[in-house]
């Protein structure tokens, strides 16, 4: 079972998502908020800061209102979204492996994103099933959602794979007990030693054994 990240493994998204402003409107609604324990990653101040408030505020009420004033700035960007590069290489394979994208974007603008590039979501799709940000389910670096959806797909974290861009993912990988297999969009994106396939195509043939 292969369990794939979507923003900056898929299409990119961040770099074209306003998260200065998305923080922008998160402070007009917040203030202040308490700091998340996160990891380190590659992405833009803004960036990690949308999302580590959403991990600062689980269990908050006011974690809805935050989310959403975030993706309105997520949405926003989907036209402009880029397919990875591969990505349209590996389709077929994908559909002859169960596929989960795991995603810190919403279900809605995760969904709109793939489907609106080509990606299809469903049965005989290249995509079977999306987990995007929810309350209920603690975000990557949390394991919640690789768990969410190896157990909706009939498979344990042993026999999956995550595939992704950023340290969240391998963490989340990690703590679920699930293989994982960087693909770094940076240079800096993983530290020494870390295992790494050149782009995605790469990964998906290893893991697959082809």
């Amino acid at each position: 079972m292969l369990l794939l990240d979507l923003d900056r493994t898929l299409i990119d998204l961040q770099s074209f998502t306003d998260y200065a402003a998305a923080l922008d409107d998160v402070r007009a609604l917040l203030g202040e908020w308490p700091d998340a324990d996160v990891p380190d990653t590659d992405w833009d101040r803004p960036t990690q800061a949308c999302m580590s408030v959403l991990h600062a505020l689980l269990g908050d009420p006011r974690w809805n209102a935050v989310s959403d004033a975030i993706a309105v700035h997520e949405r926003a960007a989907v036209s402009q979204g880029v397919v990875m590069p591969t990505v349209t290489d590996v389709l077929g394979l994908l559909r002859s492996v169960p596929v989960a994208v795991v995603t810190l974007l919403p279900l809605d603008v995760a969904r709109q994103a793939l489907v609106s590039h080509g990606i299809g979501v469903g049965p005989g799709e290249p995509v079977d099933l999306v987990v995007g940000r929810d309350p209920r389910i603690r975000p990557k670096p949390w394991p919640d959602g690789l768990l969410a959806a190896c157990d909706r797909l009939g498979a344990t974290p042993g026999q999956a794979t995550m595939i992704g861009d950023a340290t969240w993912d391998q963490e989340a990988a990690a703590r679920a007990g699930a293989g994982f297999l960087g693909v770094p969009s940076s240079p800096t994106g993983f530290a020494p030693g870390t295992a790494v396939a050149p782009t995605l195509a790469d990964a998906i043939r290893h893991v697959l054994g082809q």
